[in-house]
């Protein structure tokens, strides 16, 4: 009779063992897969491909953020099912970008990243309801608050990473990136619409926007709300060559044409020039590159990139993060980290 009774516990015990790991896996075979998929390709830099939904519908659909700590809120609840705790955080970072075409007629957009050292990963989406995207994280704006190796956070990480890009191209050659500008406070419209934050925005252009008209009329739609209080604004290009900055004045969404954006207002203006010095140097060489008929391609952009990054410049920035070059024809991006020009990673939007 005992036997019998040790059997039924040992059964019992066995079969709700495995209902409980079934269970695990349903809830969580998206962070399972994304995180299995991260890869390291050097120190400090990794890449990974998200698998699932990352629900960017559902987040608009309730409305939006006003803040990062409702973005981190949804993130919480919809990706790790309310477990684990999860901070989006920001910091003071400089940038410059340029849009330009080859001679073939390619349109090229390039980004430097400029901060302290820090850990980037490079992340490729392919969302049901939008397009194929290749876009960068800093994964220092993500946090657990947990003790663990990096490769581990990473992984754990690696799930919510869609939610704070700093930079991407998507499928149809629409790139876009977010720049910050020394200016207080940052901007919080209020105006009834849904809200945004800035990486919020980044992320609904690569997944919904095929050009900057439909990329200006997305961010029309939303309240914009700077992450972490700092002033930023937007560089977005298409493929058609066509290249702006969007900037908040005054609560004030307001477009200005232009094939370069480093850190300082470009919109006329009263705010207009406000901004870092060394931001307008680096403004005027990569405009002196484009006026002066250099025939671009990927390595000329490359090489435009390395003439405005960080070791060119006593900064209080540790270095140019990283660099990208992004071929908006053919869909190709290549990273170069920590100011190495003489290797690079390659990447496709839409190779996911």
């Amino acid at each position: 009779m005992k036997r019998i009774k040790l059997k039924y516990i040992v059964y019992t015990f066995f079969v709700l063992l495995v209902v409980v790991l079934i269970t695990f896996i349903l809830l969580f075979q998206r962070n399972i897969r994304t995180a299995a998929s991260v890869r390291k390709l050097e120190d400090g830099l990794y890449s990974m491909e998200y698998k699932g939904d990352y629900n960017l519908d559902g987040f608009l659909e309730q409305g939006g953020a006003s803040d990062d700590l409702a973005v981190a809120e949804f993130v919480i609840q919809d990706v790790f099912h309310g477990l684990l705790p999860i901070d989006l955080r920001g910091g003071s970072f400089g940038c410059s970008t340029i849009s330009a075409k080859t001679p073939e007629g390619d349109a090229l957009f390039g980004r430097n990243f400029d901060w302290g050292t820090c850990t980037a990963l490079i992340v490729l989406t392919n969302p049901a309801e939008g397009y194929d995207s290749v876009s960068t994280v800093n994964m220092d704006f993500l946090n657990l608050g947990l003790n663990m190796p990096e490769e581990t956070q990473m992984r754990l990480l690696s799930v919510a990473a869609p939610f704070a890009p700093m930079d991407g191209m998507n499928e149809r050659g629409l790139c876009v990136a977010v720049l910050m500008i020394q200016d207080s406070p940052g901007f919080q419209q209020d105006t009834g619409k849904p809200d945004l934050t800035t990486t919020m925005a980044v992320r609904l252009l690569l997944d919904k926007a095929s050009d900057v008209e439909e990329a200006l009329e997305l961010l029309s739609q939303y309240d914009m709300h700077a992450s972490a209080g700092m002033m930023v604004h937007f560089a977005i290009a298409d493929a058609a060559g066509h290249s702006v900055v969007v900037e908040y004045i005054g609560n004030e969404m307001v477009v200005t044409e232009t094939p370069v954006v480093t850190n300082y207002y470009l919109s006329p203006g009263e705010k207009y020039g406000i901004g870092t010095e060394e931001s307008k140097i680096r403004y005027a060489m990569l405009d002196d590159m484009l006026q002066s008929g250099f025939p671009f391609s990927m390595d000329g952009i490359r090489d435009a990139l390395d003439s405005v990054s960080k070791h060119n410049f006593d900064s209080d920035f540790a270095s140019t993060e990283w660099s990208i070059v992004y071929n908006q024809s053919t869909g190709e991006a290549r990273y170069y980290h920590r100011e190495n020009y003489q290797k690079y990673y390659s990447f496709m939007a839409g190779s996911s």
